[in-house]
C-alpha cells in the first residue's frame, strides 16, 4: 500500500465520527430550519395558500433521529473505550497515576473516663430500652397492667 493511500485511509479512520456529527447537524438545521423558511417563502412567491412544512427526518415515527442518536451514542462511547485502552499513543495503555503517599486514616481521640464512684455519689437505675412512641399532643395511652400466671 501507498504512503497516500495509507494517509486516505487514516484520515478516513480518524475523522467519520466527526463527520457523522457534521452531517447529522447539518440535516437537522436544514430539516428543521432551512427548508421550513424556504418553503413559505416559495409559497409566498408563488401566491399559494401557505400550508406547513413536514420535517423529512420526523416522517417514519423519528426513526432517523433515533438511529442516528444510536450511532453516535455508541461510536463516543466506543471512542472513549478506545482512548482510555490507549489508542491515541500508539497502542500502549496508559497506567493511571497512583499517589505514592497514602493518606494515613484519622485518629480516634481517647474516650473520657468518667471518675469513680464515691460515697455521696448515687447512682441512677438503668432505664428499660423500650422506647415510647411520640404522641403528637395527644394524651398518652395508658400502660397495660402485666397478666400474671397463677397456674391454674
Amino acid at each position: 500500500m501507498s504512503n497516500s493511500e495509507k494517509q486516505k485511509e487514516d484520515w478516513m479512520n480518524s475523522k467519520w465520527r466527526p463527520m457523522m456529527g457534521w452531517m447529522y447537524m447539518l440535516i437537522c438545521l436544514l430539516d428543521m430550519a432551512v427548508f421550513p423558511i424556504l418553503w413559505s417563502l416559495l409559497q409566498a412567491i408563488q401566491h399559494q395558500s401557505i400550508t406547513q412544512w413536514n420535517p423529512l427526518t420526523l416522517q417514519g415515527a423519528g426513526l432517523f433521529h433515533i438511529a442516528m442518536g444510536a450511532i453516535l451514542g455508541i461510536s463516543a462511547y466506543g471512542r472513549t473505550q478506545e482512548k482510555l485502552n490507549g489508542a491515541n499513543n500508539g497502542g500502549l495503555a496508559t497506567t493511571p497515576t497512583i499517589p505514592t503517599s497514602i493518606p494515613t486514616a484519622p485518629s480516634v481521640p481517647t474516650p473520657v473516663t468518667a471518675p469513680a464512684a464515691t460515697a455521696s455519689t448515687t447512682t441512677v437505675a438503668p432505664t428499660s430500652n423500650i422506647s415510647t412512641p411520640p404522641t403528637f399532643g395527644m394524651p398518652k395511652p395508658p400502660i397495660p397492667k402485666p397478666m400474671i400466671n397463677t397456674g391454674s
